[in-house]
């Protein structure tokens, strides 16, 4: 039966029930012997008062509602729906007299006052009726035909009805075991409203959901959509919050890694989902090209970056992965992770600190990398503060040992992972960096080895980021802690991060520093606030946010390139490149030699004076530049609307 049928049916249905309602109120009036001149009556108006009756119930969405999930609140919507007409007849019925001396055909609308009471209740009984009638029929014949595992199936809507949907759909109906019946898709997509999909049909937009929420009795959402952004899974997250029905997600594609869609990969939505920005688009053929086929190495193998480069560089089947890592225990779980894959090339686990000039040595001559990843680094800002003599040792001479190896051994590509805190430098930290990139630049100029930075801004969920503290002090009932009101940080996840750091590696020039599109500057505090709504709490009233204070070496907002870059735009939409020339190495390592005395040094102040004269647009912790807010705070329409739900930084 088609659609177009079917509604005609229903419609035909509610018409009978109406005629019906409106005959048996003249007999039930009249003791079912109405006169000749009410019958007359009754067969003037019928066809008026029918029509306008369901002209009515369909202002009131009456003929919409699925019969088979009708509940107490469609009854409701009837009863409202009969009520309405019953009081503009009644209306009619009582000017008609005062009408009657000036259009003669008032006189028809005298129907008397009994008829429109019974006619009332009578086609409240029989609209509702007859859905009742449709979904004790449907529920007495699922009952005895489905096992009880299958009754007990929690009534699902599941958003989204792509590719992704279609494989969702497909596994719902061969999973009974799953518990979960689909009773519908919504998708904004029009042209698949009313198509099935693996037995389970379009029933609307996502619009409809709370709509569809109440007709069909949904008591969980899905979204199916792997491609989803950021601000799609936010609105719908708020359209289901609205219908008071819980949501969960599939995995994004940054997770599916071997392109499989699967329920048992299903969970709640998180803060990752909620910023999830639009897919990265690999030059898939350029990656391949950069990777497949070669021996890569990967520094900080283990750490947040480091240990997603592996799962990510796997995909293209290097001819060995080297995982460099100082911690015994990270080393080994990203180990066994890619073990646990079956991979069909070498995993080589490497317990090195690459400040460690002679293990780095012989680790590259045993294994004579082709691609080098640095991702090894200190990078948490106000602990590099209180130990800033770490900072330079690991992340300015722990980058020099691993690019002089990288050049020594004849390595065809190095790329250092570096950090939108290089720019304008006002933490140890961010100086390191800096000095880092100015490093791997001076040596591009006399190397066979093509040297690119990568650098972009804080990575959600990274180990030292605030999402886990903040996750923690919502656990214990908070006070969740945020430094300042209006501290910004561009965000960006793990997967997109190095993926993105792939391409920039392939397609990048030595010399380069490529920098990536962070999107828009979000604030903390809303993300604090996000966090505790995904909790199912309020914040300011079941969890307090409290603002602590601007920590050693913060900005209020990053930068992602200096004025004098001029960052030109290359053949991804995504990755911008700097147009500052490479400073000499001579002059690069004067500075180095200044810094190398200060390592020991217990000074900060001291420390800082030395990276000022190798990095000169350094600033002071208390630089007014560094305060600079945004030019409004971000409404709530905003954040729903213009994908503003705000992010965090690991420093």
């Amino acid at each position: 039966m088609t659609r177009a049928i079917g509604t005609l049916i229903r419609t035909l249905i509610d018409l009978l029930v109406l005629s019906l309602a409106y005959f048996c109120a003249y007999a039930a009036r009249f003791d079912g012997v109405p006169p000749l001149q009410m019958i007359k009556l009754l067969m003037f108006t019928w066809p008026y008062v029918v029509a306008f009756e369901l002209l009515v119930l369909y202002l009131f969405s009456v003929p919409h509602f699925a019969w088979r999930y009708v509940s107490l609140r469609e009854a409701q919507r009837v009863l409202a729906a009969t009520a309405t007409t019953s009081a503009v007849l009644l209306v009619v019925r009582l000017v008609s007299p005062s009408l009657m001396r000036y259009v003669d055909y008032m006189q028809y609308a005298l129907i008397p006052i009994g008829v429109l009471a019974v006619n009332a209740g009578l086609a409240f009984l029989g609209i509702t009726g007859v859905r009742f009638a449709r979904r004790i029929m449907v529920e007495h014949t699922r009952s005895s035909g489905l096992r009880r595992r299958e009754v007990d199936r929690v009534p699902t809507l599941l958003l989204g009805a792509g590719q992704a949907g279609v494989m969702i759909a497909k596994e719902i109906g061969s999973r009974p075991d799953l518990a979960i019946q689909a009773v519908g898709f919504l998708d904004d997509d029009v042209r698949k409203i009313g198509t099935i999909v693996h037995g389970v049909r379009v029933l609307g937009t996502s619009a409809q959901i709370e709509e569809v929420t109440a007709a069909y009795g949904v008591k969980q959402a899905i979204i199916t959509v792997a491609n989803a952004t950021g601000a799609e899974i936010r609105r719908l997250a708020r359209l289901c919050e609205r219908a008071e029905i819980p949501v969960k997600i599939i995995p994004g594609i940054y997770e599916l890694l071997d392109g499989k869609v699967s329920l048992t990969r299903l969970r709640d939505v998180s803060i990752e989902d909620l910023l999830r920005r639009e897919a990265v688009q690999l030059d898939t053929e350029l990656v391949e090209d950069f990777l497949c086929g070669k021996r890569v190495l990967i520094t900080g193998a283990g750490g947040s970056i480091g240990s997603e480069l592996c799962r990510q560089v796997a995909r293209f089947r290097p001819a060995s992965l080297v995982l460099v890592e100082q911690s015994e225990f990270h080393l080994f779980t990203i180990h066994q992770e890619l073990l646990g894959s079956c991979l069909d090339f070498q995993v080589k686990p490497r317990i090195c600190d690459v400040c460690d000039a002679d293990r780095l040595e012989a680790v590259f001559a045993a294994e004579l990398p082709e691609v080098v990843f640095h991702a090894a680094a200190h990078k948490h800002v106000p602990m590099m503060e209180s130990n800033p003599g770490e900072a330079i040792k690991n992340n300015v001479f722990g980058t020099k040992a691993v690019a002089d190896a990288a050049d020594r051994h004849g390595s065809k590509a190095f790329v250092l992972i570096s950090t939108d805190k290089a720019v304008n430098p006002t933490s140890v930290m961010g100086a390191t960096k800096r000095v880092a990139e100015l490093y791997v630049q001076a040596l591009s100029l006399s190397s066979r080895t093509k040297f690119v930075a990568v650098r972009f801004g804080n990575v959600l969920g990274s180990t030292g980021s605030v999402i886990p503290i903040f996750k923690a002090q919502i656990a214990v009932g908070g006070p969740v802690t945020v430094t300042h009101r209006e501290m910004t940080r561009y965000f960006m996840t793990i997967p997109e991060a190095s993926q993105l750091v792939m391409q920039s590696a392939a397609m990048g020039e030595t010399g380069e520093i490529m920098v990536l599109d962070m999107g828009e500057p979000v604030r903390i505090a809303e993300l604090a606030e996000e966090l505790i709504r995904l909790s199912g709490l309020q914040p300011g009233i079941d969890i307090d946010i409290v603002y602590s204070g601007i920590r050693p070496g913060e900005k209020l907002f990053e930068e992602l390139s200096f004025d004098a870059e001029k960052m030109s735009k290359t053949r991804h939409e995504k990755i911008f490149v700097g147009n500052l020339k490479p400073s000499e190495l001579a002059s690069v390592q004067v500075g180095l030699s200044r810094l190398s005395k200060v390592i020991n040094s217990g000074s900060s102040d001291e420390v800082r004076r030395a990276l000022g004269a190798v990095v000169p647009e350094m600033r002071a912790p208390d630089d007014d530049r560094n305060e600079r807010p945004l030019d409004r705070a971000p409404r709530e329409d905003d954040v729903l609307e213009q994908g503003l739900v705000h992010a965090t930084a690991e420093g």
